[in-house]
């Protein structure tokens, strides 16, 4: 019966909460990459043209990039790009990742494993120990 509740409950949660763009990723995604990567990730941003180097068409090359290769270079910077890790916390880190996903969609074909990600990622987000309580003391039998 626990475990009915708390399969109902994430069910909710997830049905509230959503796996897609949210307005937390629109807010960074404006505050700290449109100027350089553009308002839809293509490299045309208002700063682009006074950089040495083009920013990429998210469209090029996100769908090469593993996520962890995409949350590194958020992290840590590439080429002329800063590193964010100082400035942004890990959940912001991942909420930028999964904005280049999805800015990298936009205007080109999706891969049939391309469309379950986002699921993917926030099944993995989820804190499970506390849904299903993995961290709970088991009960004893009383005798």
């Amino acid at each position: 019966m626990i475990v009915v509740k708390r399969a109902l409950w994430l069910i909710l949660f997830l049905t509230m909460v959503g796996c897609g763009r949210n307005e937390r990723m629109d807010a960074l995604y404006a505050q700290r990459c449109l100027g350089c990567h553009g308002p839809t990730g293509q490299g045309d941003g208002p700063l682009a043209g006074s950089l040495p180097v083009r920013p990429p068409d998210f469209r090029e090359t996100v769908e090469r990039k593993s996520n962890n290769q995409i949350r590194r270079a958020i992290a840590e910077g590439r080429g002329t790009m800063p590193a964010f890790s100082p400035a942004l916390r890990q959940s912001e880190i991942s909420d930028m990742l999964q904005m280049v996903r999805f800015l990298s969609r936009e205007g080109r074909d999706i891969r049939w494993w391309e469309k379950f990600d986002t699921l993917v990622v926030a099944h993995c987000s989820l804190p499970w120990e506390a849904v299903f309580g993995y961290d709970e003391p088991i009960e004893e039998p009383k005798l």
